[in-house]
């Protein structure tokens, strides 16, 4: 079938829901560590019961849609786990975009079987590939059909096969979500593209371009600002063709959203990856916007090849001219303006003359962040039908390009400067905070965690290839009572006045892959200041050394304020017991007052008598 909605096995059909919007539960966050609703004993036979692992793979998108899952699941009584064992049934969110992602894939399902649980693979890997043996006998849900997913989950653990891959119209912005870091926003603009590429598998499962309104949009970041999120993504296969299919542009939507920030620079937004053709002619309106104070100074711009040749195989609908036309005029209308790039290494046909072009634009701009990937065939695109490079051949490039790249040092000279940064996520090494600058420069920091989710200065102490260090240099003021630890009080140094720092900060680093299907490590596909590639794979590192700073061991975020309200209630009660006990004893006291007293008079009233 062309649309695929069917449920398979035997049993009743599924019964009847109510629709998420009509229930009004909103999902409340937990932390990382726990459970995100508290467990109740799972009945096989009663719904929103069990407890769920949830598992991304891929880029920032992806990473939306499972918060709205997670949501979902959350809203009606399900537990969601990040730890397989304790999980009741597997929710796997695929990527499509190379091979090794979708191994992965692969290798969980595996382990998925062998552990015998119930499985829904989700994401662009079953809407692209319905067909694909490792799923079969397996319930999918499409990347279009996430509301359903809760409907999905039940009939599954019912035993049932369901498949949901039937197209309709965009999922709401309103469903409710749970956010792996509370104090990021990450908001899909559209889904799909206007462009063919021939390597790119992930049309297929995104398929051509639908947007969001921009009320609509507008309406979110209101509603998410509201709840005390300090950064939004604007997310999309790519952001720079929004709008064309409902006759707006995206300059349109970033200057309503903009609008929506507030003023003390305590909400930023960070605009996602776009490709050179649909950004040309909105050059100097796009910068505009780059340089207003609430917005980073900061774009994900894809070249893929330095060789017009390449570019016209690859289909990409730009040149190399073009590409520059881009990057120069931000950097000449953006001051500070950062640029991040993705080369694709061994394309079909790709000549040692290419390469070099490739190497060539790469020197002349030498850029902060350059994602490079080896070239992987997709089953179904016009690239795998092409004669390949030797695999030998590609090696060589990405090598001897990561070569080139590492050479640079982009942050050479910021020793000493004083810069604003926005601290929202704890880095893996459990010892910094991480901040960014408005350039999207990442610095790291060591400070309380009741700094997350605030602006502060900070000055650069030392830079390395991968890594900016520095020290708040602003004196923040903190309270004790647990009731108020983690947020700045009211009319201190801190701009964002009202924060609430994160239960679940989101690490620096995960695992993630960008538009040309390279694994990249760091918050989302669309680029990260600190990275590194790996020249024999392609894949991309973070690497942060901390040989000068003293390791200390963090507590986890909220621990301490649980604690203290943990030792708060038991006093409570240990006091409430003693009071019991005490009326109890004096009561006792009183009683046998009481008795002696009549057995006194009964007796006096016998002698007596």
């Amino acid at each position: 079938m062309e649309d695929i909605e069917d449920l398979v096995g035997a049993g009743a059909p599924p019964g009847l829901r109510l629709p998420v919007t009509a229930i009004g539960i909103k999902a409340k966050r937990k932390p990382k560590s726990r459970l995100l609703s508290d467990p109740v004993s799972p009945n096989p036979q009663i719904p929103g019961t069990q407890t769920i692992y949830l598992k991304t793979f891929g880029c920032s998108h992806n990473q939306s849609d499972s918060e709205y899952m997670a949501g979902q699941l959350s809203a009606f009584g399900y537990a969601v786990t990040e730890d397989p064992e304790q999980a009741d049934l597997w929710l796997i969110n695929t990527c499509t975009v190379k091979s090794p992602s979708q191994s992965a894939m692969a290798t969980l399902i595996g382990k998925c079987k062998t552990a015998k649980k119930p499985l829904v693979v989700a994401g662009c890997v079953p809407q692209g590939s319905r067909d694909l043996k490792d799923l079969e006998g397996i319930s999918i849900i499409g990347v279009q059909q996430i509301d359903r997913v809760v409907e999905v989950v039940e009939e599954t653990l019912k035993g049932h096969e369901v498949r949901f891959l039937n197209r309709k119209t965009l999922p709401s912005l309103d469903l409710p979500k749970v956010r792996k870091n509370r104090l990021i926003e990450i908001l899909p603009i559209n889904v799909g593209c206007l462009g063919a590429c021939t390597y790119c598998k992930t049309k297929h499962a995104r398929g051509h371009l639908g947007s969001y309104t921009v009320e609509s949009l507008v309406e979110r970041v209101k509603s998410v600002i509201s709840e005390g999120v300090k950064e939004i993504w604007l997310s999309s296969e790519d952001t720079g063709a929004y709008g064309r299919d409902i006759g707006q542009n995206l300059p349109v939507l970033l200057n309503a959203i903009i609008t929506e920030l507030p003023p003390d620079r305590s909400t930023m937004l960070r605009i996602g990856m776009t490709n050179p053709p649909y950004i040309l002619e909105h050059l100097k309106e796009i910068a505009e916007v780059l340089n207003h104070p609430c917005v980073y100074s900061f774009l994900h711009v894809p070249v893929q090849s330095g060789s017009d040749s390449v570019l016209t195989a690859m289909n990409r609908e730009y040149t190399v001219s073009e590409f520059r036309t881009v990057v120069d005029t931000l950097k000449e209308l953006v001051p500070g303006m950062h640029i991040a790039t993705d080369i694709i290494c061994g394309f079909p046909g790709e000549t040692d003359e290419d390469f070099e072009q490739t190497i060539n634009l790469i020197k002349d701009y030498q850029f902060a962040q350059v994602h490079i990937s080896q070239f992987y065939p997709r089953p179904g695109t016009p690239a795998a039908r092409m004669k390949k490079v030797p695999s030998t051949v590609v090696k060589n490039r990405s090598r001897e390009l990561t070569s080139v790249f590492e050479s640079f040092s982009p942050y050479q000279g910021m020793t000493g400067q004083t810069l604003r940064i926005w601290i929202t996520e704890i880095a893996t090494d459990g010892v910094h905070l991480v901040g960014h600058t408005k350039e999207y420069i990442q610095v790291l920091v060591i400070a309380p965690d009741s700094m997350l989710g605030t602006s502060v200065d900070a000055k650069i102490t030392s830079v390395g290839r991968w890594s900016v260090f520095g020290e708040i240099t602003e004196t923040p003021v903190f309270v004790e009572d647990a009731a108020h630890l983690g947020r700045p009080l009211a009319g201190s140094s801190n701009s964002c006045v009202n924060c609430e720092c994160s239960e679940d900060p989101m690490p620096c680093q995960c695992l993630g892959e960008n538009s040309c299907g390279q694994q990249i490590s760091s918050t989302e596909h669309e680029g990260h200041t600190n990275t590194a590639m790996n020249g024999s794979h392609g894949e991309i590192t973070f690497i942060a050394s901390t040989k000068s700073m003293p390791p200390r061991k963090r507590r986890p975020q909220g621990e301490s304020n649980e604690i203290n309200l943990v030792n708060n209630q038991e006093a409570a009660q240990m006091c409430s017991k003693l009071a019991a006990i005490d009326w109890i004893l004096l009561g006792g006291i009183a009683l046998s007052f009481i008795t002696s007293s009549v057995v006194l008079i009964l007796l006096s009233s016998n002698l007596f008598s």
